[in-house]
């Protein structure tokens, strides 16, 4: 399968691609939640929602998720370090 990027403000993640996101990171979705962001600040979240709550609002503002995240074959990663990336798709870095 041939390389895709998703534009993640234009194409956001459903939250049905969030759990599964989740799922196949091992997960919850605390650990992909982006504390810096401007949106965590503007709607005045703790870190501490339920994990409905932090799905509904990651959806609904993308920016919160941590990025880039790889899918390949079934499994995920998340691109920060890059290196997780290439062990992803089994190459070395």
């Amino acid at each position: 399968m041939p390389y895709r990027y998703r534009e993640y403000r234009k194409d956001p993640l459903d939250p049905e691609e969030i759990r599964a996101v989740l799922a196949m990171l091992d997960v919850g979705p605390e650990a992909l939640l982006r504390r810096s962001d401007r949106a965590y600040r503007d709607l005045g979240m703790s870190g501490e929602e339920e994990e409905g709550t932090l799905i509904r609002l990651m959806a609904e503002h993308p920016t919160l998720l941590q990025r880039p995240i790889g899918l390949f074959q079934g499994r995920a990663a998340v691109g920060r370090p890059p290196q997780n990336l290439l062990e992803l798709v089994g190459i070395s870095p």
